[in-house]
């Protein structure tokens, strides 16, 4: 199979990384703080992106690899710097077979070193890219609600691999509720490879537990069906105008499943009842960050789905640290897609 080391690794490496979150989240204290643009960073931010980057680059020396955090708080504060060593250090599979295909660090410095590589990372349009996001929404994280850890691979700008862990994913009822989490167990891990469709399996602390194909999305034609994902507390993206789309549509709305991390609007997608989700922002300028769709989209286009920007364009995953000539995002089943991008335009 096409990239099946990749895949393990990957795997490996976000399960561990997941079990890193998880142990921090009985935690009163996550040790957090806000960052420079005013979104919170904890030190599981931190010690998951160490540990996802010593795998893939221990394997993967060669390989650019682009993540969301750097080590510069960590230097000037040697009480999270301590605390973030303490996760690094004591999280490893339990399966020894498993834990021994991975890397990590052994140092707090190079820790940090290890962290910095994914600040200095930048997809372009030739060579092979890791992206992740160790927590995507940090926020909810916080709250201990629903968060992902997210990793993908872009060869030659074009995605090939996406990996997301979900530990408090709960999927009993069939969607994704922001409060109703795994207090049992693990949460589940989604996948997908460029051509050979999207799995679901759940985590454990050991090794990887056999996965299951996703059936592809229903291909919907008429609006009625349409099941939004949506956040209606994002800041980014407009939700009167979504909406007002909605309305336009004749489509369900307000949509059943709110959720703050972007990655898990596309995991509602593919497991969770949901099956078309629209970023309209507020602001004309506004980017999106790669780590923050990276993976997802592959996960949805594997199911079906099509991904574009607002104006029905691919999505260029190839231009830095953000998806710089995508305005807006348009997910949804094949089949309905350009009828979504025609009402988007309408709007305007």
């Amino acid at each position: 199979m096409e990239y099946a080391k990749e895949l393990e690794i990957a795997c490996l490496a976000v399960q561990r990384a997941s079990l890193l979150t998880k142990k921090l989240l009985d935690a009163v204290d996550k040790g957090s703080l806000d960052k420079s643009d005013a979104t919170p960073v904890t030190i599981a931010d931190f010690a998951a992106q160490s540990l996802i980057i010593a795998a893939i680059h221990h394997v993967f020396p060669e390989d650019d690899i682009v993540g969301e955090e750097d080590s510069k708080t960590l230097r000037v504060e040697p009480d999270l710097l301590e605390r973030t060593w303490e996760l690094v250090s004591t999280t490893q599979l339990q399966d020894e077979k498993s834990e021994a295909l991975l890397y990590a660090p052994t140092s707090k410095e190079e820790m940090l070193r290890l962290i910095d590589l994914g600040a200095q990372g930048s997809c372009k349009p030739q060579g092979r890219s890791w992206v992740l996001d160790p927590v995507d929404g940090t926020a909810s994280f916080i709250q201990n609600q629903q968060y992902g850890v997210c990793l993908g691979l872009v060869v030659d700008g074009k995605q090939k691999l996406g990996v997301t862990g979900c530990p408090n994913l709960n999927l009993e009822s069939g969607q994704v509720h922001e409060d109703i989490v795994d207090r049992s167990g693990y949460g589940y891990q989604v996948f997908a490879v460029a051509g050979q469709g999207a799995w679901l399996r759940q985590m454990s602390t050991g090794a990887l537990l056999v996965a299951s194909k996703i059936e592809p999305k229903t291909q919907i034609t008429q609006p009625e069906d349409i099941r939004f994902v949506d956040c209606r507390a994002a800041t980014s993206s407009c939700w009167e105008t979504h909406q007002r789309l909605a309305e336009n549509l004749n489509a369900s709305w307000p949509p059943r499943t709110d959720l703050w991390s972007a990655q898990l609007r596309y995991i509602a997608i593919a497991a969770g009842g949901c099956n078309v989700l629209v970023k309209i922002p507020r602001k004309a300028s506004y980017r999106s960050k790669v780590w923050d769709h990276v993976g997802g989209m592959l996960i949805a286009e594997e199911l079906g789905c099509i991904v574009s920007d607002l104006e029905g364009k691919p999505v260029d995953c190839s231009l830095g640290r953000t998806l710089s000539g995508c305005h807006g995002m348009i997910i949804g089943p094949s089949s309905i897609h350009a009828r979504l991008v025609e009402a988007v335009k309408q709007l305007q």
